[in-house]
């Protein structure tokens, strides 16, 4: 099966690179191509990105939220009104990053729309926000066909100082929306409003490309590089677009160009290969195929897709093995955790399964696949007479 790599946002993907080289608006527009994709369905905007809506205000100054501010203060005031589950009862699903409006009125979102919506409320109390690039290892997983890249932001709040801008960097309350994530030794890059901005775009471009709507997608990527044209995940996303949007010397321009500002990306370098093949340029891609193999010998995926060719040729066990390997690097991987599961499932082992279904269900960063998640593991606990959870 023929896939493409995209660097999307889940938890957040392909952060600004501090220090890169500013980018001429000329080189960036030489890219673009408004003529070759009919107009959007919507209007792509993010300027009212932030904008608190009615409700929004009205929970602002509802009583329980002036009492929880009274209670602990601005800041962790903020977090309790927002996050206690006997409040927002907020869920995380990464399968679209809204405005603060839209992750407010569904009340659920990734960390991208918490940490904008989160933003939007802090500003209205007059607090010091910033954003925060966190350096952990980057989580891939897959949509369809789409392997998708994420990385992840949070934020930190201080009460500004008096009648002053400045605020007390010592105060900086770390707000994270992933349990355990926030702690003072994390390495973190500060991100600027426009960073998230741009990053917000580029998500939105990427999930319109995972729903199939190409030319929605198209100018998403193309705002989020007008807007930061350093944002190297953008470039990716604008040559994915192309070249499945039937453009494939568009896609060859723009891969360049992402591969020049980053030479060792394993997104760029596999999505790259196959398509200087299909360009006629092989002797280009089998060079950039072996670049990717000596710096990723085992890349993303590696043993799961051999483990999910031994279990097609229907050596369970074999798959089993493989399908461990990938959880034991990827841990967080829901995907992984499931096919274990279906492996021991097969092989007879029930509570293993019912084991790494759960783990499944828990992992899993979209609404929708948990739910497909639990039916299957409330059938197999049925089965086997296991607990069940609501």
């Amino acid at each position: 099966m023929k896939t493409w790599i995209l660097s999307l946002l889940v938890f957040l993907s392909g952060c600004a690179h501090v220090g890169q080289p500013s980018v001429p608006d000329s080189e960036v527009t030489a890219l673009l191509n408004d003529s070759a994709f009919p107009t959007p369905s919507r209007p792509v905007d993010a300027s009212k990105l932030f904008d608190l809506s009615p409700a929004m205000r009205s929970h602002l100054t509802s009583a329980r939220f002036q009492a929880l501010l009274r209670e602990h203060g601005q800041t962790l005031g903020l977090v309790h009104a927002l996050y206690d589950a006997s409040d927002l009862k907020l869920d995380y699903d990464s399968s679209y990053t809204g405005t603060a409006a839209e992750t407010y009125a569904s009340r659920q979102g990734n960390c991208l729309s918490l940490v904008i919506m989160t933003a939007a409320f802090a500003r209205q109390l007059d607090l010091n926000v910033r954003f925060q690039d966190v350096q952990i290892e980057d989580t891939w997983s897959r949509d369809h066909a789409l392997y998708m890249v994420s990385s992840h932001v949070n934020l930190s709040l201080a009460p500004r100082a008096p009648r002053t801008d400045d605020y007390d960097a010592s105060a900086m309350l770390t707000i994270d929306f992933i349990p355990g994530m926030a702690n003072s030794r994390q390495r973190v890059r500060y991100l600027s409003e426009t960073d998230i901005v741009a990053l917000y775009m580029n998500n939105r471009a990427a999930e319109e490309l995972a729903q199939g709507r190409q030319a929605d997608a198209y100018w998403w990527a193309r705002g989020a590089l007008l807007k930061k044209p350093t944002l190297a995940a953008a470039y990716n996303t604008l040559a994915v677009i192309y070249q499945r949007s039937g453009h494939p010397l568009l896609a060859e321009q723009v891969y360049r160009v992402a591969l020049e500002r980053e030479p060792d990306s394993l997104v760029v370098l596999q999505n790259f290969a196959p398509l200087l093949a299909a360009n006629g340029k092989n002797e280009e891609a089998e060079q950039l195929k072996q670049r990717a193999a000596r710096l990723y010998p085992a890349p993303p995926y590696h043993f799961f897709n051999q483990g999910m060719d031994a279990y097609k040729a229907g050596n369970i066990a074999q798959a089993r093995a493989l399908f461990a390997r990938e959880v034991a690097r990827a841990p967080y991987n829901d995907e992984f955790h499931f096919w274990l599961g279906i492996a021991n499932l097969q092989l007879g082992e029930l509570k293993v399964a019912e084991k790494q279904l759960a783990l499944a269900r828990d992992m899993s960063v979209r609404s929708d696949t948990r739910e497909r998640y639990s039916a299957k593991l409330a059938h197999l606990r049925g089965m086997t007479g296991g607990p069940r959870r609501n």
